[in-house]
């Protein structure tokens, strides 16, 4: 890991964005700048191609949220393991080369180090401008943690959380920094700590929406104590995410204002992506592995069938097509997509969950229902009810996994559901003419660290989670 960490700083090094540079490089390079003030720091929260990249392409794979095609699963064996759910696969020793995710995490988090190290003696501002500064990089250091703890370690269990290995966790900027593999329960104190200690600090309003601000700390707080089974405190947080924003987007109006286009069975013309930057549902924006101008990956028929009929979002997002001997769902939209930050709509679902676990069924649906007023046309939507908490959870979890398609999220969900044990998920399919399953318990469900960290984890020791 030191040689990735060399890379990285040499790189902020010549994009004006290192501070007490005598404790990394003897030299600053001819023409750099040390940066010292707030706004030199503040800069490195605007690199959004290098601090906001969340790629979590091989969990996408084993949920089967995208499609893949017979190509790529030919050429691309680990993908392949994933996809197909090939419990014999050794994934350890397939993984030589899917490092984006650990890397650009790691990536990340030095800079969101540097910032919280340098912050508080930045110049050119006042005490305020600094907490804030600092507050915004603890949120994202926390989010960056809680990516890498849930791909690549098994789910929170309190009962053996203090026994199972985590992730490295690194708190310097400095390349011989200390790397130490701490326990998942660790690893999960430590992210509350970050966001409790930015709370404070954190504005009502940020300076863009790569800037976390107070409904980003308190909807990932409801995120990570909904994984740890925390369902009081979840709620409470979501309701406070809630109160700072609660805007749902009206993808039944995008639909109708593009209907001749999205109803043409032959047109594929990608419209603009209504998810960027401005998306009124934003807390906080991250890309996903591709960050940068693109379109969504496409999906399956299989994965298609799973939305609600007159699902508008669905609608206006991927269009049937055959290209070839393959079908599928192809992306019809283009432009910007958060799929690594947080938005209401999963603090509206959230909520919805732990008001079906605390017996609220009623009210539980009430929320599931706000937010399928702004996606089911009107011709299909009726209200959802449930008998039960099953009923209820099952409908809010279909639509969750569907609202937060191509992210973390519904991975995160899956295995939070198969470690508890009362909701597990689990699919089957029939692929080629063969049958495939995952189970709950599959080993699958933990990704294993790439070769490259294990063969150089830098100054400390990384072990598999995984056996295979």
């Amino acid at each position: 890991m030191k040689n990735i960490y060399y890379s990285i700083i040499c790189s902020l090094i010549m994009s004006i964005t290192f501070t007490s540079c005598e404790d990394y490089l003897d030299d600053v390079p001819k023409g750099s700048k040390i940066p010292q003030t707030l706004a030199d720091f503040e800069a490195l929260i605007r690199n959004e191609y290098t601090n906001h990249t969340v790629n979590v392409n091989q969990a996408l794979n084993l949920l089967n949220d995208k499609y893949v095609t017979a190509a790529t699963l030919a050429f691309d064996r680990l993908t392949n393991a994933n996809y197909l759910w090939d419990e014999s696969a050794n994934r350890i020793e397939l993984n030589m080369s899917d490092e984006g995710t650990y890397y650009f995490s790691y990536s990340a988090i030095s800079t969101f180090n540097l910032i919280i190290e340098n912050a508080l003696v930045t110049t050119e501002a006042d005490e305020g401008e600094q907490r804030e500064l600092w507050a915004e990089a603890k949120v994202l250091r926390a989010m960056s943690y809680f990516n890498l703890v849930n791909y690549y370690a098994d789910t929170y269990e309190a009962s053996t959380a203090s026994s199972k290995l985590s992730v490295p966790l690194i708190t310097s900027a400095n390349i011989n920094a200390p790397s130490t593999q701490v326990s998942i329960q660790e690893m999960y104190d430590f992210i509350l700590k970050d966001v409790e200690e930015a709370l404070p600090y954190l504005p009502a309003v940020s300076q863009t929406v790569l800037h976390p601000n107070l409904g980003t700390g308190y909807a990932f707080y409801a995120r990570v104590y909904l994984q740890m089974n925390n369902y009081t405190e979840a709620l409470r947080y979501a309701d406070m995410a809630l109160a700072e924003n609660d805007a749902l987007y009206d993808w039944t109006s995008f639909y109708n204002a593009n209907k001749t286009i999205i109803e043409n069975p032959d047109s594929y013309t990608n419209l603009p992506s209504p998810m960027g930057y401005n998306y009124v549902e934003n807390y906080n924006y991250r890309h996903g592995a591709v960050a940068r101008f693109a379109s969504e990956n496409d999906i399956s028929i299989e994965r298609a069938e799973r939305f609600e009929t007159g699902d508008a979002r669905f609608l206006s997002r991927w269009k049937i097509r055959t290209v070839g001997a393959e079908t599928f769902y192809k992306t019809t939209l283009s432009g910007n997509f958060n799929y690594g930050g947080i938005t209401s709509v999963e603090a509206y679902l959230i909520k919805a969950e732990c008001l079906a676990r605390d017996g609220a069924i009623n009210g539980a649906m009430d929320v599931l229902n706000e937010v399928r007023k702004t996606r089911i046309l009107v011709d299909e939507y009726e209200d959802l009810t449930a008998a039960n908490e099953e009923e209820a959870i099952n409908a809010i979890l279909k639509t969750k996994n569907n609202e937060l398609i191509l992210t973390i999220v519904p991975f995160c969900d899956a295995r939070r559901l198969n470690s508890e044990g009362v909701y597990p998920v689990s699919f089957s399919k029939t692929f080629n003419g063969t049958a495939y399953s995952l189970a709950s318990d599959s080993h699958l469900w933990t990704m294993p660290f790439p070769q490259g960290a294990t063969d150089n984890p830098g100054n400390g020791t990384l072990t598999q989670n995984v056996e295979k």
